[in-house]
């Protein structure tokens, strides 16, 4: 089953049993694949386009949050957090900082970066690897105090 039928499967699970923020999220999340396909013009995503999907609305809330609790405005924040634990349960687990340093190392050595003016060329054999299993501002200060 892919993640968007999964996505599909659960939004009537959550429904049945009347879990109005499950519904709401999960609906939005479905918008923006729906938005994306008509962009793209393409009739099914790919599980990694969905991945990508999920990934950037988790980044939206976790922005909100912080807008919202600079803001003291509580109760916005707990719907941002609800909101991104159940996008958080369709992302894959995320990487403890041990195994992001050697993903990074790893990279370093395939892609033969030395130094800071490399990063482009290390990100490109470092995201197809952990994509989605590491938030991206995580993965840049990993890679900048590596190529130090």
């Amino acid at each position: 089953m892919s993640l968007a039928e999964q996505i599909e499967k659960d939004v009537i699970t959550a429904m049945k049993a009347k879990d109005t923020v499950k519904v709401s999220t999960l609906r939005m999340l479905k918008s923006a694949l729906g938005n994306y396909l008509i962009q793209t013009k393409k009739n099914k995503a790919e599980d990694a386009e969905v991945l990508s999907m999920i990934t950037k609305q988790a980044k939206q809330r976790r922005e909100s949050i912080d807008s919202y609790e600079k803001a003291d405005r509580k109760e916005l924040a707990d719907k941002e957090k609800a909101e991104l634990t159940i996008l958080e349960a369709y992302l894959p687990k995320q990487m403890t900082d041990d195994e992001l340093r050697a993903a990074v190392q790893n990279a370093i050595t395939t892609s033969d970066a030395k130094s800071p003016a490399d990063m482009g060329k290390l990100m490109k054999v470092l995201m197809p690897a952990i994509q989605g299993k590491a938030d991206g501002k995580r993965i840049q200060e990993a890679v900048k105090a590596i190529l130090k």
